[in-house]
């Protein structure tokens, strides 16, 4: 999230979409309730009417994978319209930046793509520079290659008619949302979107968002209270793990993780440090050798040094192009490429696509170590019915994980709050938690290694020089993540003792007298007021009350500043757009409200700065060349389509998503397959957290909600003989599933392309490990992922339905 849960309160228009927050992040809805209480606009786009729906001010149904459709619309409707803030877009965006000669889009393709590859080359897509090295600008908007002349092009055939009809949203549904939140484009107003996996799980996932950042753009509604877009996450503290690097491509700290081709700690750094001629840029990503150095620091301890290159050669590196997400990680898997492995509180072969598949593939392990709280159709794979556990080889290891009462540490939030986490009571029986697991099998592997170096070649080092401690303290790991100082040091007029906490990222050095194993945290632990992530002081000043800040509640990264790119709230002299509702507010030679994005004065004073500081350039990306399939979201179909082309161009899905296909479960449909006409969509419960392996072990929530179901239509159920209640069978070319037929209104079939469109949504969290629930849904979802992220599509695939002749498994 760019602000935070209780900003959300200040918003005068909420646009949700891709989420259902009433039901899956009630406490942010609280907030959305807040703003509507004080007259805010509340919409909900999704496929299905839902208690989210019920609070708004209106629900607008669409067909889902039409989202970019959705947003390109409004994003025309605003230019068309010239309902954008110009000085907060002239100023503050790349608007004025000229795109380069070699930059084209035709029929659904932008310039510099390799069709065998499946991959762009993004050198086409450059801004054009200056003989400096500076990015050529033309403030007069003449040039028709400016950023918002290329922008109103690429858009402009995203016409009502168009966008109504792939969509199925009705030309006056759309122009009541465009009108609503593009009021926000305005000094003294601010819109939010809060999105959710209802936006990341597509082949165009990281598209969806780049063009919810768009439109914010051009309505100035980044940096601002009651602004921003809004990622929710969930229970399992998605935002911590994304910081902390669990995603293989990267290391903590939003760092790339090393290929094979940097050999050097040099070569990593030249690859992934940007450099810019221009002297207003912040260019905050400059600072990525003190991050990585004292990352390095961190973890090898005293053998990281400036002479081995701080233990760099140590660490594992990727083939180029190499991808070891789930969905080649379960297809390599599949094909016996992989021997063994662990799974920590996690259940794929339930929650992940194609899962008959996912568990094929597990049969194929010699072993498997799964760390769990409660059995699951993971742990018990070769148990699931139709399989014979007497020819399932997998050896798997239990370890009885502790429950979260059970344990202490810290969690993020999706605002970015860093909160600690209280133990509750001891783990009970033989479970453990997983800090204590991990660091008592390394203990043990290190033991291992340590008898025999020569057999163990190059992994001897690797294993054995990682600085692991004898015993997990999460208080200790807390300061640890932080950083410390190893050795005593003077920086500028000040100096620190060896061992002394490091109060901010801004002190961390290249030259291994610091570390931090993930810098966005370094000052959320200090020597002087300890651990901040237990604070829970609610005062605020008179300025940060009319927001809602509460800047001394716990403590949020990066250096507890609670809005990001804060410095484009203000106009060039530091003076607040909205002084109602004011972020920051240059006063008397410093800033006052929240944390500044950047302590540098106003634009408009000598060493002033743009206010974008994680972009080379310092400015928004209206235009973003760092996408993998291209530089502005186009809209494409899903992977599974009922429609026979793309209304947009010849180009019909992303032409750089990523597909596997290692086995008979990873065919896809042709394009409007008339054996499965119906669009499938998936969607959380409240009552039941992700696979739900954990809460259908509570007899009350699998009360309330006791097994696997599916939403459809009363249109639709006529048409397929279908009455609420009935068991019916859902097939897609991947699988079966049965389910309890819901007939509801809340379902509604749609007119796209001039025909009827019947929807359908099923629930993600059901399983057969407990009797009478049925399956996973999953056991219907395609092998196909977002080409940025490996993402896979769970939300828009093709199916069919009929009334069950008999009943197996609910």
């Amino acid at each position: 999230m760019t602000n935070h849960y209780t900003d959300i309160g200040n918003a005068d228009a909420v646009l949700i979409i891709g989420s259902n927050a009433a039901e899956h992040h009630p406490i942010s809805f609280r907030w959305v309730l807040k703003a509507k209480e004080k007259g805010a606009t509340v919409i909900h786009v999704d496929p299905k009417f839902s208690r989210t729906s019920a609070r708004s001010s209106y629900h607008v149904p669409l067909r889902s994978g039409t989202d970019i459709a959705f947003m390109g619309g409004m994003c025309k409707y605003i230019l068309d319209k010239k309902l954008y803030f110009n000085d907060y877009v002239m100023n503050y965006t790349n608007a004025t930046f000229l795109v380069g000669e070699k930059f084209s889009f035709k029929d659904g393709l932008f310039s510099g793509f390799d069709a065998e590859k499946k991959k762009y080359d993004k050198s086409f897509w450059a801004f054009e520079k200056d003989e400096k090295g500076m990015v050529k600008r033309d403030a007069t908007l003449a040039n028709p290659r400016c950023v918002l002349n290329v922008l109103a092009k690429h858009y402009e055939r995203y016409n009502l008619d168009l966008v109504s009809q792939v969509t199925g949203v009705s030309k006056e549904n759309l122009t009541k949302v465009y009108d609503a939140f593009a009021a926000t484009g305005k000094p003294d107003k601010a819109g939010t979107i809060l999105y959710a996996l209802g936006w990341t799980q597509h082949t165009v996932g990281v598209q969806n968002i780049r063009l919810a950042g768009i439109v914010q753009l051009l309505l100035g509604n980044f940096g601002v209270a009651g602004g921003g877009i809004n990622a929710l996450r969930g229970e399992p503290n998605v935002q911590g793990s994304t910081d902390h690097a669990l995603l293989y491509g990267y290391i903590p700290g939003y760092h790339n993780a090393p290929l094979a081709t940097w050999k050097t700690l040099d070569e990593y750094m030249k690859a992934n440090t940007p450099v810019t001629a221009d002297p207003k840029s912040v260019n905050w990503w400059s600072n990525r050798p003190k991050y990585v150095t004292s990352l390095l620091k961190g973890w090898f301890g005293d053998y990281a040094t400036k002479e081995n290159d701080f233990g760099y050669a140590l660490l594992p590196k990727l083939d180029p192009g190499m991808d070891c997400s789930h969905l080649f990680l379960f297809d390599r898997m599949y094909q016996g490429k992989i021997k063994g492995g662990f799974i920590f509180g996690h259940n794929p072969c339930q929650s992940f696509v194609n899962s008959n598949k996912v568990r094929q593939a597990v049969d194929k392990l010699d072993w498997l170590v799964v760390g769990e709280v409660f059995h699951n159709e993971t742990t018990d794979n070769w148990r699931r019915p139709g399989a014979d556990p007497k020819k399932c080889k997998t050896e798997v290891f239990l370890l009885p994980s502790a429950y979260r009462a059970e344990k202490e540490g810290t969690i993020s939030n999706s605002g970015r709050w860093h909160m600690w986490h209280y133990k509750a009571i001891e783990p009970i029986g033989q479970s453990r938690a997983m800090g204590d697991m991990f660091v008592q099998l390394m203990g043990r592997v290190r033991k291992l290694y340590a008898k025999d170096a020569k057999k163990n070649g190059a992994l001897h080092d690797q294993v054995l020089k990682h600085d692991i401690p004898e015993k997990f303290v999460a208080e200790e790991m807390t300061k640890k993540i932080n950083g410390f100082f190893t050795r005593d040091v003077k920086i500028g007029d000040k100096e620190y003792k060896k061992g002394q906490l490091v109060p901010g990222f801004p002190l961390l050095q290249t030259d291994g007298s610091t570390s931090s194993l993930c810098w966005v945290y370094c000052g959320g632990y200090t020597d002087a007021e300890g651990n901040l992530a237990k604070r829970r002081d609610l005062t605020q000043t008179p300025m940060q009350a009319k927001i809602s800040l509460y800047p001394k509640f716990s403590w949020a990264w990066p250096m507890n500043r609670r809005v990001l790119y804060n410095r484009a709230s203000v106009d060039l002299n530091g003076k607040p757009y909205n002084p109602e509702k004011a972020v920051i507010a240059w006063e008397d030679g410093k800033w006052a409200g929240d944390v500044p994005d950047g302590a540098q004065p106003p634009m408009a004073m000598e060493g002033g700065k743009y206010p974008f500081i994680m972009c080379t350039d310092g400015h928004g990306q209206l235009y973003g060349p760092g996408r993998e399939d291209g530089p502005l979201p186009e809209h494409y179909e899903p992977a599974e389509t009922p429609l026979t082309k793309n209304p947009f161009s010849a180009q019909m899905s992303n032409p750089c998503m990523k597909t596997v296909s290692g086995s008979e479960f990873d065919k896809l449909c042709a394009n409007g397959d008339p054996r499965f006409p119906i669009v499938l969509t998936t969607y959380c419960l409240t009552e039941h957290w992700c696979s739900g392996s954990e809460t259908r072990n509570g007899p009350a929530l699998l009360e309330a909600e006791p097994q696997q179901y599916i939403e459809m239509s009363p249109q639709l159920a006529q048409e397929k003989g279908i009455k609420n209640g009935d068991v019916v069978i859902v097939e897609s070319l991947r699988g079966k599933v049965e389910a309890v037929a819901m007939v509801t209104v809340r379902m509604k079939p749609l007119q796209v392309m001039g025909k009827t469109q019947h929807l359908v949504g099923m629930p993600f969290c059901f399983g057969w490990t407990k009797p009478k629930c049925g399956d996973a849904v999953n056991r219907l979802t395609p092998s196909v992922g977002d080409p940025n992220t490996t993402i896979p599509e769970y939300k828009a695939c093709l199916v069919n339905l009929r009334k069950a002749d008999k009943v197996t498994e609910l």
